[in-house]
This record gives structure tokens, sequence and C-alpha cells, in this order.
């Protein structure tokens, strides 16, 4: 008896086949209850915001939602739940009542893209399944903002628009009349962003005359245009914008800003020389004509003293070298240069300060004070006093100061001169 017993221990702890128990059941169970509060506990950090024109159930939840698959899942299960429960209770009953079949949406369809019938995917295999093209909701645009390419828009409601930052385009304003309103309410907006993109608009699209015709009539809109153009540096546009509009000095001072961008010395001393017969005002070609003498004479003063400097001949030079050329500098710096390292030079010399005085016609008070300045800088105290000291006809001398003796004592204390000197 024992060993039919023993044999049959044998038997079924060997085979295959298991004995029917009750806990095969019960981890069944428990699988399915740790995935129901899988599921609420995704519930609560689901978003309820969807879009409003999506489809709802009978339970007010949008249909096709994270949140409407979350509770149509778990209702599915807890459905489950119960059938299998009533059907482990009946026990002796012939069978057991089936399931209320889930919705055809689950967790893992919304990731995957596909319906499950009555069955629960976990979150990971949804995830780590790449047969499977992954794909999330797309968020949705206002639909406000496809009216700024569909909508007809009226020039009055362009210029609102793009004065409010919005993106508006005006190609679909094609008739002259068109842009030319388009134009005048931009102006009226009172933006000159807005002016300057309604004319870079009218720039590409209209040819130059009707362009300049209508903008003559337009002072404001011309204003911008030109303003525009200096800024960006069109100079062909702006000169025929200049002559149809007949504003010759302007056109001969547009033209005579184009020396600043030559570099070479030479080639500006010949455009200098060029700009003389453009038809200034006659105080303007004045200054022409002083600007292209000064830069002849610079040129003359740097190839002199650069041999110098070089050479070594100069002791002046060799005691305080050159910092910078003095070409391209004003006519002040020059004067201070040319009193600084030839102040002793005849007037006849071109590098002579008493020659650039009477060439430029340096007013007395601008050339005393300039050479004191160069002078204390040197500490040449005896060039200081002569240059103070005058003598009138009777042969008495004096001291003199055209730019006022606060101004003398504040220069010769900013050079740390002696007291004797400042007394005297």
């Amino acid at each position: 008896m024992s060993r039919v017993r023993a044999d049959e221990e044998e038997y079924w702890h060997s085979s295959k086949f298991r004995a029917f128990t009750f806990d095969d059941e019960d981890d069944e169970l428990s699988q399915l209850k740790e995935s129901k509060r899988t599921v609420n506990s995704l519930r609560d950090i689901v978003d309820d915001d969807d879009d409003d024109l999506e489809r709802v159930s009978w339970s007010g939840e949008p249909v096709g939602s994270i949140s409407w698959s979350i509770k149509e899942t778990a209702s599915g299960s807890t459905s489950s739940l119960d059938g299998r429960d009533s059907s482990l209770q009946k026990g002796s009953s012939s069978y057991a009542a089936l399931p209320k079949q889930a919705s055809s949406y689950s967790l893992s369809s919304l990731f995957k893209g596909r319906n499950k019938l009555a069955s629960f995917q976990s979150l990971s295999d949804a995830l780590t399944d790449t047969g499977v093209k992954n794909y999330a909701p797309e968020l949705r645009r206002p639909k406000a903002e496809y009216k700024d390419y569909s909508s007809d828009w009226s020039p009055k409601d362009t210029v609102r628009r793009m004065q409010r930052g919005k993106v508006c385009s005006l190609e679909r304003f094609r008739s002259l009349q068109d842009k030319l309103v388009l134009l005048d309410e931009a102006v009226a907006g009172h933006d000159g962003n807005v002016i300057t993109a309604v004319l870079i608009f009218l720039k590409r699209t209209l040819r130059r005359e009707i362009l300049f015709r209508e903008l003559e009539v337009r002072q404001v809109a011309l204003c911008h245009l030109i303003h525009f153009l200096r800024e960006l540096g069109e100079q062909k546009f702006l000169l025929d914008l200049l002559r149809f509009l007949d504003r010759t000095e302007e056109v001969a001072l547009s033209q005579y800003r184009e020396h600043l961008n030559i570099q070479d010395v030479e080639k500006r001393r010949e455009f200098l020389k060029g700009c003389i017969g453009l038809p200034f005002s006659a105080e303007d070609t004045s200054h022409i004509q002083d600007h292209y003498t000064l830069l002849e004479r610079q040129i003359i003063i740097e190839a002199n003293d650069r041999h110098l400097e070089m050479a070594g001949q100069s002791e002046l030079f060799r005691k305080y070298p050159r910092k910078a050329s003095i070409l391209n500098m004003p006519l002040v710096t020059t004067l201070f240069y040319s009193c600084f390292y030839h102040y002793t030079e005849a007037e006849g010399m071109f590098s002579s300060p008493t020659n650039l005085k009477k060439t430029f016609k340096i007013p007395d008070k601008q050339y005393v004070l300039t050479a004191l300045a160069a002078r204390a800088k040197l500490r040449a105290w005896g060039d200081v006093d002569a240059l103070l000291t005058t003598k009138n006809w009777l042969g008495y001398t004096k001291k003199k100061a055209p730019i006022g003796f606060h101004r003398v004592v504040e220069i010769l204390q900013r050079n740390n001169a002696p007291v004797q000197v400042s007394q005297e």
C-alpha cells in the first residue's frame, strides 16, 4: 500500500501535468488586480483637457481620449474580475459567467495605433513593441491663425495686423491703386516699421519712374525711403531718386560721402578733387576745397616726417616718436601736430603752423589754444612765454591771452609747469 502511494506521489511530482488548485486562479486574479491598480494610478495624472471639437460619450468624456480609454479599460477589467469571482463561488455550476466585453480601445492601443479586444497590455510591452508605428496626438492650431494665409484682408486690416506683428502677405495687392492705398494706410498708422515694409514691397514690384512719381506727393513715405536707402548703402538707387526730385545739392552731398569708403589716400585725394566741381552751394564748395588742400598737405608732411623718423636725423622724433599717422586727421589735430614737431619752421614750409593758420584762416583763439597745449606738453616754456607776449607800436611788451588767463593757467598746471612760469 505504501509502495503504491509512493508511486503516485512520484508521478505527480515528475509529470508536467499538475492537479487543479485554486492557487493558480488566485495568481491570475492578483495579476489582474495589480493591473487595475496601475490603470487607476495612471488615471490621476492624465490631463482631462481634450479638444472640445472631438466626439464625446454618454458620460461626457471625449471618445478616443486617453482618460476615456483608461476608464473603459478599467471597467472592462472590473467586469472580468467580477465574472471570475462569481464562477469561483458557484464551483459546481456547469459553466462560468461570461465577462463583459471590454472596449475596443486600450492604453496600449493608443500608443501602438491599433485596437485590441478584451485584453489589457502593459505599458512597457506597448513601448517595447517596435514593429508598430508610434505616434503622439497632434496639437491643433487656433483657427484664427489660418486666416493670415487664407482670408482676403483689406489694406486697412493688413496694416493693423502688421502693427500687431502678424504675418501678412502683400503679394495679393497687385494693382497700382491697391498698392497706393496700402501705402496711404501705412502712413496714416504712423508706424515706421510698417511704412518701411510697404516701401520695400513697392520698390520691388513697381517701376522706378512710377514709384518716384507717387512718392513725390507723399513726403512722409519719401523721407522714410531716403533714410532707408542711406542706411542700406544703395547709393545708385538713391542718386536716381534725388535726380528725379531735382535735388542737386543732395546729389552732390551723397556723392561726396562716398569718399569715406575710399581707403587709399591717393584715390581719395583724386576723388575729392573731382567733387569740387559738383553743384554745391558757395559755402559748401569752399569746405570741399579746404578738405582737398588739407589732405594734400598731410600727404606731403607724412612722407617727409616718415623719412626723418626712419633715418633718425631728427632728435625730436627720437625723443618723442610718433604714435599715429597724420593722414586723414582733422585740421585742429594737424595744427597740433605741426606745433609739436614743426613749430620753428618758416612760414613758407607746408608743415609750418603759421602756414596752416594763414592757408585755412584759423582764428587767433584756436591757434593760441592749440599751440599753447603743444608747446606746454614739450615743456618749452620759452615758446609759451613768447606766445603770450605782445608788443605795441611804442615797443612796450605785455602779456596777452586771447583765450583768457584762466585757460592758460589750467593748461600750465596740467603739464606741471614751474611756479615761476605760472606767476609770469
